[in-house]
This record gives structure tokens, sequence and C-alpha cells, in this order.
């Protein structure tokens, strides 16, 4: 199965990164356990396919997610795995485990932490490679640095990382020790500022730019167009609704999702099924019209979930359904749309 998937070059980085990358996040035990052998087969099968991208983070799992990442790459030839994971918290294995602040259903017992100190970054960077079981990793992406993860405390957030962790990213990618650095958020604004504080190789940037919502276009894809910096697209499916549709219990934004949310997904829905074209093939395949994109990265629990991620990718889709949305104002009509990818 190897090689299926187109690559992109990942801005000014120089890697090629398949179109579909592998999101560490569920691995890490996110929405309920997941035993040590499905984990690794369903990173297994990502890699089969043609993933060469991996991201992952301490966050995941409190370091589980980087565990089961190593463990399954020991398992394969070594086929030049591009692998992306973050700083900004560090591991404690001596602190109270703090799952329940962090959503993990379970991962390892470990507490995590925020820490964009200079000092955090060697820590963090240090831990994950020993999870990862390599002597080096290709991305590094400052984590969650937005509003809605530190609240009152953004602002100092925001200075410490400026001031100490992206020095601290700059000189590890001076020295080659990295490929690159970035950042990882659910926020486009807070995307915007970072890149506008420093200089960043690339950007993971999850929920801001999918189907449903596309608050990125207006200010922050055109900056990162312009300085060439390299694009990946986590929470295409908005934390779930742009993939299970619009029933009851449908989550958007890691949460149940509101009325008018449930309303706008079930208007486009109808139009995709007038096109005989699945919600969530939709979803995937619409992202891939911005030519700034370079990678999705999707999270799975399973096997067969990376098969359905693949089958969507390669599912045609007709042009006219995309009108059909631009007509219904469900998509504005600047905004560009999937021709071939």
């Amino acid at each position: 199965m190897a090689n299926q998937l187109p690559q992109r070059t990942l801005g000014r980085t120089g890697l090629r990164v398949s179109a579909l990358g592998f999101g560490g996040a569920v691995i890490g035990d996110l929405y309920s356990i997941i035993d040590e052998s499905t984990a690794l087969e369903t990173i297994r099968t990502s890699l089969d396919g043609g993933v060469n991208l991996l991201d992952t983070s301490p966050l995941y799992g409190h370091g589980l997610s980087e565990l089961r990442i190593g463990a399954a790459l020991r398992q394969v030839p070594d086929r030049g795995f591009i692998i992306s994971t973050k700083i900004g918290r560090v591991t404690d294995p001596f602190s109270p485990r703090n799952h329940s602040e962090t959503g993990y259903f379970g991962g390892a017992p470990h507490a995590v932490a925020f820490d964009y100190s200079g000092d955090g970054v060697m820590r963090s960077l240090e831990q994950s490679l020993l999870r990862l079981a390599r002597d080096h990793v290709d991305l590094v992406l400052v984590h969650d640095l937005e509003p809605r993860a530190h609240g009152d405390h953004y602002e100092a957030a925001f200075e410490q990382a400026i001031e100490e962790a992206v020095p601290a990213l700059t000189r590890l990618r001076d020295q080659g020790v990295i490929k690159g650095y970035g950042i990882g958020v659910n926020d486009a604004d807070a995307a915007e500022r970072f890149v506008r504080n420093s200089d960043p190789d690339a950007v993971l940037l999850a929920g801001r730019y999918s189907l449903l919502e596309q608050p990125a276009q207006k200010s922050f894809l055109p900056l990162a167009e312009e300085r060439n910096i390299g694009l990946i697209l986590g929470g295409v499916f908005n934390s779930g609704i742009l993939a299970t549709g619009p029933v009851s219990d449908a989550r958007y934004n890691y949460g149940k999702a509101p009325a008018e949310i449930l309303d706008r997904v079930k208007k486009i829905e109808s139009v995709c099924l007038r096109h005989e074209v699945p919600l969530r093939t939709a979803a995937l395949k619409f992202v891939f019209g911005h030519p700034a994109i370079s990678s999705v990265v999707l999270g799975a629990a399973q096997p067969s979930e990376v098969t359905s991620h693949f089958d969507d990718f390669n599912k045609p889709v007709p042009t006219e359904l995309w009108t059909d949305l631009q007509n219904k104002k469900l998509i504005a009509h600047d905004t560009p749309v999937p021709v071939s990818i």
C-alpha cells in the first residue's frame, strides 16, 4: 500500500509531506482507552497507505501518543518519515496526574504543565525524543498559545513564548537540530499574531479552515502565503460534526454542538446528499482547494478509520457541489474550491 498519497512541499522547509498526515491525539486515549496493539496497527495502516507526516505532542495522552508513535516507527522500515511534535508543556511523573484538566480519558500517569521558557523548550524536546526513541524531529510547534487555553494568563504566556521559546527554537533550527519551528493552535488570530512576531516555518491550524467555517481565509492564510509558511490543517471535521453530520450528540469545538451549528451543517449536508457525496468526503476534499495547504492531519482510533480517510480522499466530488454551496451562501464565492488534487 505504501506511497499511495501525493506529496506537497511544506513551505520554505523544503520537506515533502503527504497530503494526509497522521494526527496523534486520539491514540493518546483522548476519547477512550485504546489497547496497545490496536493503536500500533492504526499507525502502521497510515504508514502503509503512504502517510509520511506524523504529528504528536507531549499533551496527547500525557506522552502516550509519542510512545506509541515511536514504537510503531520501530516496526517498519525507515522511509524518511517526518515527525512533528510540540513544546509548551512539560511532563512530570512525580506530580499527581491531571488528565481531568486536559480532557484525556487515559494516557500515561504523568502530569503536564505549561512552560514556554527556554529551559522548558529544551526539557520538553528532550522528553519527546526519549519517548519517540529518536535523535531528532523535523518540526517543533509551540502548542496552544491562544486565549482559549490560557484565559487571563494569555498575554504573559505569549510574552514568554516570544522572548524565550522562539529564540531557543531559532537556535535549534540554525544549528540544524530541527528543520523548522512554528505554532499549533485552534485560533487563526493567535496564529497570525505569532507569525507577525516571529519567523516561523510552519503552522498547524485546527478547526478554523473547514467546510463549516473559514475565518483563517480573511487575513491569516494570505499572510502565510506571502511569507511562504508551510500550512498543515487539523480539525477539518470541527471536532466531529462534519464527519457524523448534525446528529443529536454531535461534537463541535470539543463540546456539544450548539443549535445554530447543527442547522448550518444540516444545510451543508443536504447539498452534499443531492450530489450523492457523503458530508465527511466533502469536508475533507474541500480544504485542499486552498493552494496554501500542504497537508491535513487526521486522527484515528482504529485501522478501519484510517482506511475510511483514504477512501474519502480518493472519492471524486463534482464541481457543481461547490457551486451549489456558494450559491446558497454556505461558502463564500471567493473561497477557493478544489479542481483536482
